[in-house]
């Protein structure tokens, strides 16, 4: 019995362990790689880097090398670049002005600003790329419109149709992909439909009528559709080789793809169709960092993908102290044809900032709920 209880402890204490050394090294890599992006167009359109940290706080280690101060420093959970003329309160010599910051024509600070959050993107691409190259592809054939499941009591079943029917067209439309026949069965509206059907080598027409159904979409948003109970036939998914270059074409795809699946689910939450108790905090990252890595590399390859895209994303959000918010200013700088005022932006800045914290509350409170209080506080 103790040694049960032993045995339960140490795993336990091994996966915290792998939680935190995977967290550690996933969130260092994406602060890293964002703000080498920063570091890299400032270098190479001439602006002066003072500082290159990882990490908030008191420095831990560092080095100066060149005219750059490296740092790693006691709080990991993000870092920064700072560079010449970044403050707008600093007096610059002369020969040092034309590689401060802010004498840049409005092109050059875009990039600068923007460069993070595009080495997140492609580390993304590179990450996905990798996997592609490494363990394939998922390669589905096409579905023929060929009937799978019959269900019970729906208008399938009553016009008589039967598994491994095949159809053959729809309302005099030939078909050959199971996509085609969902989609004219849920662009019917529910008018009467006829069918041209093989069966066994036998040709038959039959008659049905989709009804209303109900349904959930992946964001939890309630849709009405129109389905007449039947599914498609079973096919072999398989895991296809590829070479560098389609496993390339696949990677950009897929972050494409991630960034269109992102921006949908903020659009969703705006809407409040996702509940904003779904938003999760660096304990949601923790977690499922922890679970993919005890999994192997490609799935904590791949959640680290999927973080990467959401980091680069919303350090574009038009809100002060993000790189989107410096972009806002740049895009008001070049509507005025002259520099927002100083002022102003610090007490933009400032709000953003407020506002930052309060959604980091916010989320930390959703995760204490989720992970430590599932049935909610109890007195």
């Amino acid at each position: 019995m103790g040694q049960g209880k032993n045995k339960s402890s140490l795993r336990r204490k091994k996966n915290v362990l792998t939680t935190i050394i995977a967290t550690v090294i996933v969130l260092g890599i994406l602060v890293f790689v964002h703000e080498l992006g920063h570091f890299l167009l400032a270098k190479k359109l001439g602006v002066k880097v003072l500082k290159f940290s990882l990490g908030f706080g008191p420095r831990l280690i560092g080095k100066k090398i060149g005219e750059t101060e490296y740092q790693i420093a006691v709080f990991p959970l993000g870092g920064f670049v700072k560079l010449l003329g970044e403050d707008p309160h600093e007096e610059l010599k002369e020969e040092d002005r034309r590689r401060s910051l802010w004498v840049q024509p409005i092109w050059r600070r875009l990039l600068i600003f923007c460069a993070g959050s595009f080495f997140n993107l492609f580390l993304a691409i590179v990450l996905f790329s990798s996997v592609n190259l490494f363990k394939g592809v998922t390669s589905v054939p096409t579905i023929p419109p060929k009937l799978g499941e019959i269900s019970a009591g729906l208008p399938a079943e009553k016009a008589g149709l039967r598994q491994g029917d095949l159809i053959l067209s729809i309302n005099g439309k030939n078909i050959s992909k199971w996509e085609e026949l969902r989609e004219i069965i849920n662009f019917s509206k529910g008018k009467e439909l006829s069918l041209k059907i093989d069966r066994n080598g036998e040709i038959h027409e039959l008659r049905v009528t989709p009804i209303t159904v109900s349904e959930e979409t992946i964001f939890g948003e309630k849709i009405q559709s129109f389905k007449i109970g039947i599914g498609p036939p079973r096919v072999n998914v398989e895991i296809k080789r590829v070479g560098p270059l389609t496993a390339i074409g696949y990677g950009f795809s897929q972050t494409w793809q991630t960034i269109e699946f992102f921006m949908i689910g903020i659009i969703k939450i705006i809407q409040r169709v996702i509940p904003a108790n779904q938003i999760g905090s660096i304990i949601m990252i923790a977690k499922l960092t922890g679970e993919q890595a005890k999994k192997g590399i490609v799935d904590l390859a791949l959640l680290t993908a999927l973080i990467s895209i959401n980091l680069g994303i919303i350090n574009l959000f038009p809100i002060p102290v993000l790189d989107g918010g410096h972009l806002l200013f740049l895009g008001l700088e070049a509507v005025l044809r002259r520099p927002v005022s100083l002022r102003k932006m610090e007490i933009a800045q400032q709000i953003g900032l407020i506002f930052l914290i309060l959604l980091m509350i916010f989320a930390f409170h959703n995760d204490i709920i989720r992970y430590f209080f599932p049935g909610g506080f109890k007195f």
